[in-house]
């Protein structure tokens, strides 16, 4: 799967991702400025990480301490990018439609936020998340890392059950750096994932819940007898859907996705609802922008 044209790279170039509620500490400010370095003074240091200008290396300091770090200026403000995306099974769907697939609209919007932040100059980093172990990506800065980055991203698979708890909350434990943290899911996971937000943010992340669905999960088009097979556990119901049953499913479904944003509404955590028959394109230049997250 081909994630972009030169085209869609060059216009997300022209936009920047924005945190308004990191912790103190990991951002100067309230807001991030497109200003990096403009001042003379300095400021502090960080670490460095590939991909970042040698020229700003202290060589004072690495030669007392023989460790890399690189000088930040006054109104320079470095922000850490987080793009974690579900790699379960239940993500693989709909298997016959690649556009509508749900891990491939993940795969490119997660693909897109990273783009923004490799050319903003920002750190940024990429996990796919599964229950036989995350495959990650980074932390990598600048613009010429993002031909490695889609390489990542296009060989990214679905396979098993992911414990969203779990996995966000050992994220939570093993990242070093807090930022801006976007989680890609259907949500689909037996353990829920209220607990992985709360540990996220305890550890000074600012979260951007990107719920991804596909149409048939929304407003299901299938009608009368059916068989229905867990697509990750294999177990299987034999039902009859009939006019009533498809109502009280949307209805349910409809109250399901009202308490995730009352629930992220109440902790400060961005929900975004979506189904991948929206265009990414819109979502990140339009929908994420009336959120506040982009620039």
């Amino acid at each position: 799967m081909k994630i972009f044209d030169e085209t869609s790279l060059r216009k997300l170039e022209q936009l920047t991702l924005v945190a308004d509620r990191v912790r103190v500490g990991v951002m100067k400010g309230e807001r991030r400025s497109r200003k990096r370095g403009t001042s003379i003074e300095f400021a502090d240091y960080r670490n460095y990480t590939q991909g970042d200008d040698l020229r700003r290396l202290d060589w004072n300091v690495f030669a007392r301490l023989e460790r890399p770090f690189i000088k930040l200026l006054e109104e320079e403000e470095d922000l850490g990018v987080h793009l974690l995306v579900d790699s379960s099974l239940s993500m693989d769907w709909p298997d016959e439609d690649a556009e509508l697939n749900k891990l491939n609209y993940a795969v490119r919007l997660a693909g897109a936020l990273a783009h923004i932040g490799l050319a903003a100059g920002d750190q940024v980093t990429v996990t796919l998340l599964r229950s036989t172990g995350n495959e990650r990506w980074g932390p990598y800065r600048g613009r010429h890392n993002t031909l490695r980055l889609l390489q990542f991203l296009e060989n990214g698979r679905a396979s098993g059950i992911t414990d969203l708890n779990i996995a966000l909350r050992n994220y939570a434990l093993q990242s070093r750096r807090p930022g801006l943290l976007f989680v890609l899911s259907d949500l689909f996971s037996p353990g829920g994932y209220r607990e992985g937000l709360n540990a996220l943010q305890s550890r000074g992340y600012e979260v951007g819940l990107l719920h991804v669905l596909s149409p048939d999960e929304n407003d299901p088009p299938v009608g009368g007898d059916v068989k229905l097979v867990d697509i990750e556990t294999g177990a299987d119901a034999e039902i009859t859907l009939d006019t009533s049953t498809l109502d009280m499913y949307r209805e349910r479904f409809q109250e399901w996705q009202a308490e995730i944003s009352a629930y992220c509404q109440n902790r400060g955590v961005h929900y975004i609802p979506i189904t991948t028959d929206y265009p990414w394109d819109r979502l990140v230049m339009q929908t994420l922008r009336a959120k506040g997250l982009v620039s």
